[in-house]
């Protein structure tokens, strides 16, 4: 048998229909698919180890020695208790934020850092994502993350509630640059959305696509378009969103009503 093609993703992304996929058109070629390693700051680790060929990564990331396809966007959102005053409301803006304690390192949400109030908070204490969720629910804090992070760590005493003003969150599809796999082109078309039947069509490395964070073009919705915004977010790992006019709405600061219910 010959060596698993190894896949690595990271939380909230959801190769699902990519691996049925692949299963459907490689019988004979195993696919060993699992999440990054958690305790891996650098979200490339497993790529640059070996330990895997391919790497859903959420962008941006350092490219040096690696082509990287963006392929689509998410939109961010804010964790809070069910009993916080987001919960009333369709979305909040994250100016209606900047009273809150926020659970996680504030560099990861430069806009929240930029409207936040200087009142004194308590220290942060280094969390997971699941850590900082329960914290949220006891309504200590919020925290701001990507949607599918929200739905992957979803608890019945919180709510999360979608937020404007701060940048979406990107996912790309990476792998070495001196990997020459041919199972990599295979992979690249069942995300890209290629028939068994079409032609590969180009190469591996045209998928590099723009800087990281740029949206180049309209969105198409066929997720592995060069900088779309693709996707349905049940296959892409969360729900995607056109770029809008920054909008407001949420609970204001002091908890007053502002925006739409």
């Amino acid at each position: 048998m010959s060596e698993p093609f190894r896949l690595r993703f990271a939380p909230g992304v959801t190769p699902d229909k990519w691996l049925r996929t692949w299963a459907a058109r490689m019988p004979g070629a195993p696919i060993d698919a699992a999440l990054l390693d958690a305790e891996d700051d650098d979200p490339t680790a497993a790529l640059r180890r070996g330990e895997c060929s391919m790497a859903f990564v959420r962008l941006p990331v350092d490219r040096s020695g690696l082509h990287v396809i963006p392929l689509y966007e998410e939109v961010p959102v804010v964790i809070a208790s069910r009993e916080h005053p987001v919960a009333a409301f369709d979305e909040v803006d994250v100016t209606d934020l900047a009273d809150e304690n926020l659970l996680q390192d504030p560099g990861a949400v430069p806009e929240w850092s930029a409207a936040a109030t200087d009142r004194p908070r308590p220290a942060l204490e280094p969390m997971t994502v699941a850590q900082a969720v329960a914290v949220a629910a006891s309504g200590a804090g919020v925290l701001i993350v990507p949607l599918s992070v929200a739905r992957l760590h979803h608890r019945k005493d919180v709510v999360h509630r979608p937020v404007t003003g701060v940048a979406t969150s990107q996912v790309g599809l990476a792998w070495r640059t001196d990997d020459d796999d041919p199972r990599i082109e295979t992979f690249i078309g069942i995300v890209r959305g290629r028939t068994e039947r079409s032609s590969r069509g180009g190469t591996a490395a045209d998928g590099a696509g723009p800087k990281d964070g740029a949206a180049t073009g309209a969105t198409t919705g066929k997720v592995g378009a060069t900088g779309s915004r693709g996707g349905s977010g049940r296959s892409g790992g969360g729900q995607q969103r056109r770029t809008s006019g920054r909008g407001s709405g949420g609970p204001g600061r002091g908890g007053r009503p502002r925006g739409r219910r």
